[in-house]
């Protein structure tokens, strides 16, 4: 997307040796003067820590609330709604039940004040899996562990997520056990819910999900689900990273049943569609690309899809790269986007998960998301990149 040059540079590692680089200019980025209504966005947030918080694996999380609510409140001022208590957030990998709790009170609150469309994930973690009975049992005490989150989500104000359920994985022995557990949690909803079918590249402990490892077996129960239980399902948020399994099942939901995209590889053809239908969006990506995401659907809104494909297309590279395998740290690219453009003060991560990615890996996505025109002081985003490569002995 940059094409003009700062004169900014920084000298970057490239296959052994440093080499500098120039950055271009911000993309020009506009933030929408009236609501998005071409498509349902959701920007799936991540959290920042306190940089005096001990976020050592294991420890509980302790989060920076102001810079955490902060991103939210810029993520709506974009016009996207916010996605919160995600697997983006941390869930399972560092964030416990106890401050998802509190993120979902406290961005409830930010979302009342603001206006701002808030949906959360409603899951299993508060249970010990090492100590879950098998059985009837065990799936009762699932329902319960959902059924206590669900009023979490209620009572903050937001919608509600359903997200898969580790412990469900581990527990269930059939379809039959999913479709059970799941009618018995939509028959107690006041309004309709986004069922969340995260795949294995996201979270290994999911294998299986829906009772079976073949996708197309799974799919059908996940059919079946809906197909009974459509008055409760706003729609379904697929995160399998197969965009010909997702127009699939998205041409065979029920009228009035969105898809959410949640493939971060394959987001723009999706998002733009075809003459068959769209794809909405739940994007862990889109918290690091707002502002273009946002921009490309206000052009959707004014009728240029063209020009909003182009968007998003600029930015698929680096959604590429932040999803590489191994998947599950992409929450990682994230906070270090989010570091270089100035919205956290550290580069850190709760349960220490900012060495997830090699200095490498950082100094390309560098590259991409200023390619992209996403990084937005050019000036800052060196420094902190010099500041990173030295802290990691890549210069000195």
């Amino acid at each position: 997307m940059t094409a003009t040059s700062t004169g900014v540079s920084v000298l970057l590692p490239t296959d052994g040796r440093l080499e500098p680089y120039v950055l271009g200019a911000p993309g020009r980025w506009t933030r929408p003067a009236r609501p998005i209504t071409s498509r349902v966005a959701f920007a799936a947030a991540h959290v920042i820590p306190r940089v005096t918080g001990d976020n050592t694996p294991g420890a509980p999380a302790v989060l920076d609330w102001d810079a955490t609510l902060a991103y939210r409140r810029e993520l709506w001022s974009y016009g996207l709604g916010v996605a919160d208590a995600m697997d983006t957030a941390q869930r399972g990998m560092g964030l416990d039940w106890q401050a998802s709790a509190e993120l979902i009170r406290r961005s409830g609150a930010e979302a009342a004040a603001v206006g701002g469309r808030l949906a959360c994930g409603a899951g299993t973690d508060q249970l010990d899996l090492a100590g879950l009975p098998a059985g009837s049992a065990g799936l009762a005490r699932i329902v319960d562990a959902y059924r206590e989150q669900i009023d979490v989500v209620t009572d903050a104000g937001a919608q509600v997520i359903l997200m898969a359920s580790r412990a469900l994985a581990q527990v269930a022995r059939s379809a039959a056990d999913y479709l059970s557990v799941y009618e018995k949690l939509l028959a107690g909803v006041d309004r309709p819910v986004i069922l969340h079918w995260l795949g294995t590249m996201f979270d290994p402990a999911l294998h299986g999900y829906w009772g079976s490892a073949d996708i197309d077996t799974a799919t059908e129960t996940f059919r079946t689900l809906v197909e009974n239980n459509r008055s409760k399902i706003d729609g379904v948020k697929v995160s399998l990273l197969d965009a010909a399994h997702e127009i699939a099942l998205r041409r065979a939901l029920p009228d009035g049943v969105r898809l959410y995209t949640g493939d971060d590889f394959n987001y723009p053809e999706l998002i733009i569609g075809d003459a068959q239908g769209h794809s909405d969006a739940l994007l862990g990506i889109f918290a690091a690309i707002y502002p273009a995401a946002s921009t490309a659907l206000q052009e959707l809104d004014s009728g240029n899809a063209t020009r909003a494909s182009e968007i998003l297309g600029a930015t698929q590279a680096l959604g590429r790269h932040i999803f590489a395998a191994p998947t599950y740290y992409y929450k990682t690219g994230i906070a270090f986007l989010s570091w270089l453009n100035g919205k956290q003060p550290g580069f850190s991560m709760v349960a220490g998960l900012s060495t997830g990615r090699s200095v490498p890996h950082m100094a390309e996505l560098f590259r991409l998301a200023d390619k992209a025109g996403l990084l937005s002081d050019p000036e800052l985003a060196a420094h902190r990149m010099r500041v990173y490569l030295e802290l990691n002995g890549s210069i000195s």
